[in-house]
């Protein structure tokens, strides 16, 4: 009994000593912060159901590593708003997995930036209203539904500049991407 009361006073450590800090590193990988509520939840879910949380050598890392976790799961979850909808399913690298990474090598910060760049560049080839289309459902998260409203358009409008800046930047991103697969 007394170990139960042990574990449960590590959980209530771990709250008070990384749940700011980790709330602040899902917010700002996710859009809403309601999301960022439920993944939160989800960590804190189980870390409560860890057999024994003495055997964690590095808290702030388990923590994290499991919240990195939690957001990609999130984002497949959503994937059928998301750009995914236009990769083919077989592929087993997601863009979010490519936006959302915390990478440690060299090589992997530098492929990261040239991806960076290389969408940077693409995106500044599209007409304007594709691009701001793309950035608003892909970067900043709303809907397609959201921007057509916020521009007084039509849906169909916003779908189609949506299309024509995805085919233009998976055309763009093709090379990048095969590099990507094969790294």
């Amino acid at each position: 009994m007394a170990e139960l009361a042990g574990e449960k006073n590590n959980i209530i450590q771990a709250i008070k000593s990384y749940g700011r800090q980790l709330f602040d590193f899902i917010r700002s990988r996710v859009a809403a912060t309601e999301d960022a509520e439920d993944i939160l939840q989800d960590v804190w879910f189980q870390l409560s159901n860890q057999n024994s949380i003495d055997d964690i050598e590095s808290m702030s890392g388990w923590l994290h590593r499991v919240a990195r976790n939690k957001i990609t799961d999130s984002y497949r979850k959503k994937k059928n708003e998301r750009l995914d909808n236009y990769v083919n399913d077989d592929d087993e690298l997601s863009i979010e997995n490519i936006f959302l990474s915390e990478v440690d090598a060299i090589e992997d910060k530098e492929l990261q930036q040239l991806f960076w760049e290389t969408l940077f560049d693409a995106l500044s080839e599209l007409p304007q209203a594709q691009r701001e289309v793309f950035i608003l459902n892909e970067m900043e998260g709303k809907t397609l539904q959201q921007i057509a409203g916020t521009k007084g358009e039509n849906l169909k409008t916003i779908i189609s500049r949506k299309r024509y800046a995805v085919q233009h930047l998976r055309k763009r991103l093709e090379d990048l991407y095969n590099e990507f697969m094969n790294y």
